[in-house]
Order: C-alpha cells, then structure tokens, then sequence
C-alpha cells in the first residue's frame, strides 16, 4: 500500500473518533449545564476545553461560547474541523476508501450547516446527535464495506489510538475528584458507557468501580485496554514478520504492548493510586506512538502530536517550547 493512502486511513479513523467523542463530550456538558443550577458555566466550559486542548479564551464562557468554539470553531479540535479533515483524507483516498464510506463522510460534511442551524434553533444537543449517528454510520460501513486487508487495519489503529487518547483526556478531567463525586457519572455518560456499566454492576455508582470499567474492562469496546488491544494486533497484522521468533522491534508495536501490560496487570485496588500520573504516562504513550507510526509507514522524520496544524490536511506538529 502506497504510504500516502496508508497516512489517509489512519487519519480518516482518527478524525472520525475525535469528532464523535468531541461530540459525545459537549453534549453531556451541555446538558448538565442546563439541568444543574449549582453548576458554574465558565468553570465548567473551562475544564472541557482543557479537556480538548481547545485554547481558553479570556472572556467569560456559557452554553453557547463553548458551543461556539468545540462544534462551529475553525481551529483544530472543533468538530467542524475534524469532520472536514476526515473528508479530505478520504477525498485524497478515493482508490482505497469503499464508495459508500466516502458518500458518508461527504455527506456528512455536506449536512454541518443545516445541522448547525439546527442547533441554534432547538438546542447544541441537535448537532452533537448529528455527529454521533454519522459517526456510527461510518464505522458501520467502515466494517461492512473494507476488505480486511492493510488498508483496514491503518483505518482501526488511527480509530483506537484516537480513542484511547480522547478516554484518557476524559478520565483526567475527573482524576482530582472526590470518589463520591456525581461528576463520574459524566464520564459514563460521555463515554458511552453508562448503560454497558450499569448492566455489569448492577446499578451501583462507584468511582473505583467507574475507572476500573472505563480502563481495564476487556469486553467493553470503548474501554482504554480493549482499544490498545485492538490497536496492538492491527500493527502485529501490519507487521511483515508476523511468525518472528523475537520480541517486537518496532517502536510503536513496542510501546503500545507495554501500555496493555501494564493496564492488564494492574491490581484493580491501585487504580485511582496516582491516577493522574497513571494517565498522563498513557497520554504520552499515545503520542509517542503516533510518532512511531509516523516514522515507521509514512514518514522520514518525526511530526505527530495532537495539537497544532501542519501540511496538508492531517499532519500534527508539536509547538515549538
């Protein structure tokens, strides 16, 4: 596979994971917003942006400023701006992308302003419903439509490695909190999680419990262990030596195992124990993987991180200290 349709899959998968869980974020903040009273807007839309490393701006934010800046904005992160770089990844990878998946992406693209218009009519929720279905659209055909060659596998890495980075963005959002504290049913929420949890633990809401299902839980697909899994075994399919009698020697097959081990060994009692720092070390772990990937299937030299725009439409750069 030629590196630049490799680059685009893995990108495509990326953007479409950002946007959905940008998507899924804003609408469970948006909601508590507007149904808790003792909320305070501007720290609330503060700590989300944080959260997307969206910048802050100095004014103070409510519903619709945040809305503003993570659904319409034309800066990196926004919704907006992820679906339209999926698009464009997958426009420059038409021989590679099935008919209906680009008809999806295009389409979707083609619905913002309507769906826009109709979020300032009834409600930020009509947008971020929009995203979701699409999102889950797309996987749908996405798995339906893709032979299960390399170009799949480029299409699932990029889509589990931004999934384990948006969860632990998420989860550190909440890592300072106390364990009673209600805000974790926001994580469930926003993850997706909140019935999959309550069907497995019957009902009862427990932080310790909460970041024990949304990291280590290993059926749940949306957990942080299940997607470094997925994306481990997408770079051993992708690795030309897949019977080698040694260790991984790839950096980002390297690395991306030894996340997975350390979250599968990990006693369940030590888990909020430096949580924080925990998740951190995985946001790094991300990011360092990307670069591996970077270097080893599409680039010389190494430039992904997850802020900041360079190149044509998807290469991520570090900003200069």
């Amino acid at each position: 596979m030629l590196a630049r349709n490799a680059e685009s899959l893995y990108w495509i998968g990326r953007y479409v994971e950002r946007a959905e869980y940008t998507a899924r974020i804003l609408d469970v903040a948006v909601h508590q917003l507007l149904e808790d009273a003792t909320v305070d807007p501007d720290k609330t839309s503060r700590v989300l942006l944080r959260v997307l490393g969206i910048e802050t701006p100095a004014k103070e934010l409510d519903v619709w400023s945040v809305t503003e800046l993570v659904a319409f904005g034309r800066d990196g992160g926004s919704i907006v701006d992820s679906v339209g770089r999926a698009r464009e990844n997958a426009r420059g990878a038409r021989e590679v992308t099935s008919t209906e998946m680009w008809e999806c992406l295009n389409a979707t693209y083609n619905g913002l302003a309507a769906a826009e218009r109709a979020a300032r009519a009834l409600g930020p929720h009509e947008f971020c419903h929009y995203i979701t279905d699409r999102a889950a659209m797309f996987a749908g055909l996405s798995d339906s439509t893709l032979s299960r060659d390399d170009g799949y596998r480029f299409l699932l890495l990029g889509r589990s490695i931004e999934r384990v980075d948006m969860t632990v963005r998420l989860l550190l959002s909440r890592a300072g909190d106390r364990t009673s504290s209600p805000a974790w049913v926001t994580v469930l929420r926003s993850a997706g999680a909140h019935d999959p949890y309550l069907r497995t633990h019957r009902g009862v809401l427990d932080a310790n419990q909460i970041a024990d299902f949304i990291l280590l839980d290993r059926l749940f697909p949306r957990s942080v262990f299940h997607s470094l899994r997925v994306a481990e075994t997408c770079l051993q399919e992708l690795d030309q030596r897949p019977n080698s009698r040694f260790a991984a020697r790839q950096e980002a097959h390297r690395l991306l195992g030894r996340a997975r081990s350390e979250l599968e060994f990990l006693p369940s009692t030590e888990l909020l124990e430096d949580l924080p720092s925990r998740l951190l070390w995985l946001q790094q772990t991300c990011r360092e993987v990307g670069e591996a990937v970077a270097l080893q299937y599409f680039h010389a030299e190494s430039w992904v991180a997850w802020t900041g725009l360079h190149g044509r439409n998807n290469s991520m750069v570090e900003e200069p200290a």
